[in-house]
């Protein structure tokens, strides 16, 4: 373990990233039934992609100190992240239950024009639930391998 330390910055959240991918494959599955394809879905709970960008903040913090030029990239982007999956890909989700409105107002076939999803981005409780458990368990799992 100690040749990895070096690299701890980076391998915590990409963990903390997959294992809250993981929750959500298994919250998903458990409403909607069984299927591996669930695991790549994007939405629902909890944001992993909040998740991830939050550990990374937490790691940064943790390894490299909040004064760091390195702290203050990682809150910009996690900033970046956040904002998309809240309100960018909810645009997205509206545009896509327009268009789909629109097909079937226009009586145009569907196979012509294949339905959209609606659904692409993440509510505000996903994402503050994906916060708080890449901040949790990255700071559990530092403490841990110190």
């Amino acid at each position: 373990m100690e040749l990895l330390k070096p690299y701890y910055i980076f391998l915590l959240p990409a963990f903390i990233g997959i294992f809250v991918q993981l929750i959500k494959f298994v919250i998903y599955s458990l409403k909607n039934g069984w299927n591996f394809q669930y695991a790549f879905t994007h939405g629902h709970m909890p944001s992993a992609h909040t998740a991830f960008v939050v550990s990374l903040v937490t790691s940064v913090g943790y390894y490299d100190k909040i004064t760091s030029g390195a702290f203050a990239v990682a809150v910009a982007l996690a900033i970046i992240v956040i904002d998309d999956a809240a309100r960018l890909r909810m645009y997205l989700g509206d545009q896509g239950r327009y268009l789909n409105m629109l097909v079937r107002q226009l009586n145009i076939s569907e196979k012509q024009f294949p339905r959209l999803k609606e659904r692409v981005g993440h509510r505000i409780n996903e994402i503050i639930i994906g916060g708080i458990l890449g901040f949790i368990l990255t700071l559990a799992l530092a403490k841990l391998l110190e």
